[in-house]
């Protein structure tokens, strides 16, 4: 529990909450792991404390319970602009397409869309995040290439729970083009000065139970070895990894600003974000956009999706060992409030729906909220409140910033309005 903050006020905050969302929840009397207490219970008083004892020790913790150990070993990527429009969307983008091509052909290639405001005379802060449909979805844009992309077979039988069912791979119809453009708002972050880079994330390893023999895992496996340890990376492990590879790319890029990249990721991809975020710290800014659990979110209150869920219907998405604790949240030895700290002292914005039960709203402030005291330690700030705030009324600081809006699980344009001030006033860019 982060000092300062009693269990009592914990809770009676908790159920406050949850009366302002008019959700109904069981608060549990648990104790949260604390950022700012070592394993061997000694406190974290200053930053090179944490940099030195107790953020390592949360990385190997997180990496050999939770997501799995990344493997250290390099692959080569090439990289290959494919294709250059510098009129892109009446004029107002320069869009690239860039193939990033593993292990010299023998892996899956990852197609990169990047779109950067026209005509600027520097180099654009880029948003980076990864796309569930295909690049295509992003915005209504004939040059774009459709892509490639994983499906149910059709003409399987559903079966309950998810795994096992058969997925096929098949170029996308063209009546998809721009269907999740509203979750990207392609044009507010051009005109905000910001570019765009995007992937598909099925292009890194698709998204089913057995999709990994497809991924780019397997090129990282030792002579022989067909399928991952208990111990080593999940799906998950795999899309972080392969947001790093991006962002190998952008390095290179001549209109991107390297130095100000802000990783964004929804649901599932948001939890993908934050992993990435913990093992790579040349994102400059991280969004976590309604995580939930295995995200920003807490294993131990008992709202939400369940650890038993997440294992049960996605049970590729974390290491093997994460499934010890289905029915136990109280022994994982980590939690939301832990991974959310691992970003500090860069920029973060979490982000609930107030109609988002399953991932908890709840519990994703509290975890942000608690989670503070490590920007504190870098002399920064927190939330500055143990109070959630009313719906569609951010709150926080320059660092850390929460907002809870009308609406379900998604990503809109009222969450981006939000992001481009953060990220423009911490990047100082010009709106």
């Amino acid at each position: 529990m982060r000092p300062g903050l009693t269990r009592r006020g914990f809770l009676a905050g908790a159920a406050g909450l949850c009366a302002a969302h008019a959700a109904p929840a069981k608060i549990s009397d648990f104790p949260l792991p604390d950022a700012l207490t070592g394993s061997d219970g000694k406190p974290i008083r200053s930053r090179h404390e944490w940099e030195k004892r107790r953020r390592p020790e949360l990385m190997r913790l997180f990496a050999e319970q939770v997501y799995g150990q990344t493997p250290k070993r390099r692959v080569e990527v090439e990289y290959r602009v494919t294709s250059e429009d510098r009129h892109a969307l009446n004029g107002v983008a320069v869009r690239r397409q860039i193939v990033a091509q593993f292990a010299g052909g023998v892996g899956p290639a990852v197609h990169i869309l990047l779109y950067l405001p026209a005509g600027m005379q520097r180099r654009a802060p880029v948003f980076l995040g990864l796309n569930f449909g295909g690049n295509h979805t992003v915005a209504a844009d004939p040059g774009i290439d459709l892509a490639e992309v994983w499906t149910r077979d059709p003409s399987a039988p559903r079966i309950a729970g998810g795994a096992s069912v058969p997925y096929v791979q098949h170029t996308a119809a063209e009546g998809t083009r721009g269907s999740a453009a509203s979750r990207w708002q392609v044009e507010k972050i051009l005109a905000a000065g910001f570019g765009l880079a995007t992937a598909y994330y099925g292009d890194i390893e698709p998204d089913f139970d057995g999709g990994m023999s497809h991924g780019v895992r397997p090129l990282l496996f030792a002579t022989g070895q067909t399928v991952a340890d208990s111990d080593q990376w999940g799906a998950i492990g795999a899309w972080a990894w392969g947001l790093s590879r991006i962002v190998d790319y952008l390095e290179t890029d001549r209109g991107v600003d390297a130095r100000r990249i802000a990783l964004i990721g929804h649901s599932r991809l948001g939890k993908t974000a934050l992993w990435a975020s913990a093992q790579d710290e040349r994102f400059a800014l991280v969004i976590s956009n309604e995580s939930g659990k295995g995200g920003a979110s807490l294993y131990r209150r008992l709202e939400g999706e369940t650890i038993e869920h997440l294992n049960t219907v996605f049970p590729h998405w974390f290491c093997g060992n994460f499934h010890r604790y289905t029915g136990h949240p109280d022994q994982v030895p980590v939690d939301g409030n832990l991974l959310l700290a691992m970003t500090a002292p860069r920029p973060l914005y979490v982000a609930s729906a107030e109609e988002d039960h399953t991932s908890d709203p709840p519990g994703e402030f509290y975890s942000a909220m608690v989670a503070g005291g490590v920007w504190e330690l870098f002399g920064r700030k927190g939330l500055g409140t143990t109070t959630i705030p009313p719906v569609n009324t951010p709150v926080g600081s320059a660092d850390l910033h929460y907002h809870v809006r009308t609406g379900k699980h998604d990503v809109t344009a009222y969450d981006w309005e939000q992001y481009l001030k953060f990220a423009t006033a911490r990047f100082h860019t010009a709106a």
